[in-house]
């Protein structure tokens, strides 16, 4: 099992979006968590997410398609702990 599905698979939503928003467009999380968790884009749940995530500040409008961390930003445990390498 990759490092991407792990992540995905063992991760919630909102902690993947908080972190890769920041460094991968829109269409490219859709292709990512779509991959090992369909469900999220069958009901919705990413986009939700990712407009839950911009509404609380945890993400701001960046350049070129990609967010930026808010104000309320806080680097989610796995990556503290550097869980995926």
């Amino acid at each position: 099992m990759s490092n991407i599905e792990q992540l995905v698979k063992g991760e919630s939503l909102d902690d993947i979006v908080t972190v890769f928003a920041l460094i991968k467009a829109p269409p490219y999380l859709d292709m990512m968590i779509s991959r090992y968790k369909p469900e999220t884009i069958r009901h919705g749940k990413l986009q939700l997410t990712y407009t839950r995530l911009f509404e609380k500040g945890v993400l701001e409008k960046g350049e070129m398609g990609l967010a930026k961390k808010g104000p309320n930003w806080k680097a989610p445990k796995f990556v503290t702990e550097n869980k995926y390498g």
